[in-house]
């Protein structure tokens, strides 16, 4: 097995330029760390480039499947590699999915509009997930939904759901072209529960400070809203999401 003791080694620093969203745009790649993504990412055929060990720890019998010969590395390194406090022994490299494009004829759609926390984005992923969506379009200036904080926070979640980046005005016009009512998020709209479950939907979501774009609330269905009964000034966007999603989906 090769093995890695300095954190100057070129593929470490290769490695940690993955953490940034230039790096994975350059090199195709992505990084993930922890035994549960690398699972999840097993079980969602994601492509590995590289099995990173650290010293002391053994490989699951089940990771057979992964058919890239392991590298070991010191305690030290780990460290210097992965961005979480308290690295969990075991990392990977992956490649990057090619776009795909998501037919947009029936099913129950999210879409995105420039959310910027990773946390948020990969809270909604897995919410997603969870819900059973048919997939995510992303529009431009939403945080790259491979940052390594996105990752950690859909829980492996996003090996598992079909993503695309897409201007959203033409994923929109395609839905309702194909009779896919879409429903927009704004507290000007009507209250979510006037809805019924849907068969097929999209639900718009939007930026944490500035909500969907006005230019496509006015091209929705229907823009909805969720009362507050508290003094808040308004809902984390992942839990509207949550409940938007689990009201609209039909049973």
């Amino acid at each position: 097995m090769e093995r890695i003791e300095s954190p100057k080694n070129a593929k470490i620093k290769a490695w940690k330029k993955l953490h940034t969203k230039r790096g994975r745009e350059k090199s195709g790649l992505f990084f993930i760390e922890g035994p549960h993504l690398i699972e999840e990412a097993l079980k969602g055929n994601i492509p590995f480039v590289e099995l990173i060990v650290r010293e002391g720890e053994e490989l699951p019998r089940e990771w057979k499947a992964v058919e890239v010969k392991p590298i070991e590395v010191t305690a030290k390194v780990m460290k210097e590699l992965c961005e979480t406090e308290t690295p969990q022994g075991f990392a990977a490299v992956c490649e990057l999915p090619d776009n795909i494009n998501i037919p947009l004829e029936s099913g129950q759609f999210l879409f995105i509009d420039r959310i910027q926390d990773p946390g948020n984005l990969g809270t909604i992923i897995r919410t997603a997930h969870a819900v059973g969506i048919t997939g995510i379009v992303f529009a431009e200036g939403t945080v790259d939904p491979y940052n390594s904080k996105v990752i950690r926070a859909t829980q492996g979640s996003l090996f598992h759901i079909p993503i695309q980046k897409m201007d959203l005005h033409e994923a929109v016009s395609l839905c309702q072209e194909n009779q896919v009512p879409v429903f927009g998020t704004s507290f000007e709209g009507s209250t979510y529960s006037a809805i019924e479950p849907q068969n097929d939907f999209v639900l718009v979501v939007g930026n944490e400070g500035q909500g969907v774009e006005e230019t496509l609330l006015q091209e929705t269905d229907q823009n909805l809203y969720i009362p507050l009964y508290g003094d808040a000034e308004s809902l984390n966007v992942s839990v509207a999401c949550g409940i938007l999603l689990y009201h609209l989906k039909l049973i």
